[in-house]
């Protein structure tokens, strides 16, 4: 890749050609869970929060009726930092001068000029759209002149709040190779390779707890159901195959032969422009979304769907924090400690030496040890790389789409959204003469087995 073209592809600020692209979609601005008082005391009495997104500085709130604001980070009067700004019933007051908003960005009161003073009429700080969907806080940064696109009907947005839990947690790198690693089938037979099985024993909640690779596929091999970390441990040359089966949405399938009659199938799916769709077990499934905060860091936010019986929220969100420092969802482990390297562990247990419980901190070695931006120029793709190939092919596509007034992949209107369901995900072992047929029936028997989706 040609350094202007990398370029082209990381840097998402105000007026940069990605980013002028990525605000054509809704982004997660916060988890639902930020404004919790029992996970952070000070939205008690003052839901506030300061946030960073593409390159931008906001402030995030909830006024006195429950309604969600989000206005540009600095005030219109002389632009001093309206994230210390005072939270009152109507929106928010800058300290500075008394200057009053609301959700929408219309200012109340200027209370410092002479009485009747007009000037409040004159002064809008830009807002911008919020919506509250699956336990996120999502935003539309985009022109003001544009119709709102529409998020569509994925199963992800679909279920109940009781089968759904929603988590995040911020990486040192930029949204494209945070983005790759989840697109890149070849890599868990070795990023996460574990090199002993444990027993089928884990518990759902336990395999949500970044121990997906632990769990069994769907299937058996001589009446034995094999664990994943098998699969991908003595078949680690898998064919990779790829179609969009809508613009935007592409279908993943991962093809491992195990032998004659058998194959490995693992189905997932890419969403334009940052989004993946994978099985974390055969009842359970993540939708992971990143969120450039700027051209250095990103945010993964991760949709929990289960089609078999509720989430345990509080148990998952409990793993989770053993690893991640509130309120900004920042790992405990990175640069600074090595991300918990252990030489002994990369001799015996793990490929990688990162610990068993966590596979973020796989990828998140992966992303961050790259440098803040990769430098693409540099690096040497195989065949295996085919869709990360591909996936950037279709961003340089877009950016130009956008650039000559036209509309990006996944930017939908309401009807379009709500014709995109799913998408199916499965890790099974398949007879080799019609695996198609089997990953198709085994990923409609999950379906029929969640309680919230319509018969049939």
């Amino acid at each position: 890749m040609h350094a202007a073209q990398n370029e082209l592809l990381t840097r998402i600020g105000p007026a940069t050609p990605c980013g002028e692209l990525m605000r054509r979609y809704w982004q997660p601005a916060a988890l639902l869970d930020e404004f919790d008082p029992q996970l952070d005391p000070r939205m008690a009495d003052r839901p506030v929060k300061a946030v960073r997104l593409l390159g931008q500085d906001f402030v995030l709130f909830r006024d006195g009726a429950g309604r969600w604001g989000l206005l540009d980070r600095d005030c219109p009067h002389r632009g001093a930092d309206l994230a210390f700004a005072r939270h009152e019933p109507e929106g928010i007051r800058c300290p500075f001068h008394g200057w009053q908003f609301d959700v929408e960005g219309r200012c109340l009161q200027t209370p410092a000029e002479p009485a009747g003073s007009l000037l409040c009429q004159r002064v809008r700080q830009r807002s911008y759209p919020v919506r509250l969907q699956s336990g996120v806080l999502f935003a539309y940064l985009g022109p003001e002149h544009l119709p709102l696109p529409a998020l569509p009907a994925f199963d992800c947005f679909a279920a109940p709040a009781s089968h759904s839990f929603a988590f995040k947690g911020l990486w040192n790198c930029n949204w494209l190779q945070a983005f790759e690693v989840g697109i890149d089938p070849a890599h868990p037979s070795f990023l996460h390779r574990y090199l002993q099985d444990e027993d089928e024993g884990a518990t759902q909640q336990q395999q949500a707890a970044g121990r997906q690779f632990r769990a069994a596929s769907v299937g058996t091999v001589d009446g034995q159901r094999w664990p994943m970390t098998r699969v991908m441990r003595e078949f680690c040359s898998p064919e990779i195959r790829h179609e969009d089966i809508a613009p935007g949405l592409t279908r993943l399938t991962t093809l491992r032969a195990m032998d004659a009659a058998r194959t490995h199938v693992r189905v997932t799916h890419a969403v334009f422009p940052h989004t993946f769709v994978i099985p974390l077990s055969e009842t359970v499934t993540i939708t992971q979304m990143h969120v450039p905060v700027d051209d250095t860091h990103t945010y993964w936010v991760s949709f929990f769907t289960s089609f078999d019986g509720p989430l345990d929220q509080q148990a998952m969100r409990r793993q989770r924090l053993q690893g991640i420092s509130l309120p900004d969802y920042v790992p405990l482990k990175g640069r600074h400690n090595d991300w918990g390297f252990d030489p002994q562990e990369q001799r015996l247990r793990t490929f990688l030496g990162m610990g068993e419980e966590d596979i973020n901190v796989h990828d998140q070695w992966a992303v961050e040890s790259m440098g803040a931006i990769q430098d693409r120029t540099r690096e040497h793709l195989g065949t295996s790389d085919k869709v990360i190939m591909a996936h950037r092919r279709a961003v340089l596509k877009a950016i130009d789409t956008v650039r000559e007034g036209g509309i990006p992949p996944m930017a939908l209107a309401p009807e379009a959204a709500a014709a995109l369901q799913g998408p199916d995900t499965i890790d099974c072992i398949a007879p080799a003469e019609g695996w198609q047929a089997f990953w198709q029936a085994a990923a409609a028997a999950k379906r029929a087995g969640a309680s919230w989706l319509p018969a049939g």
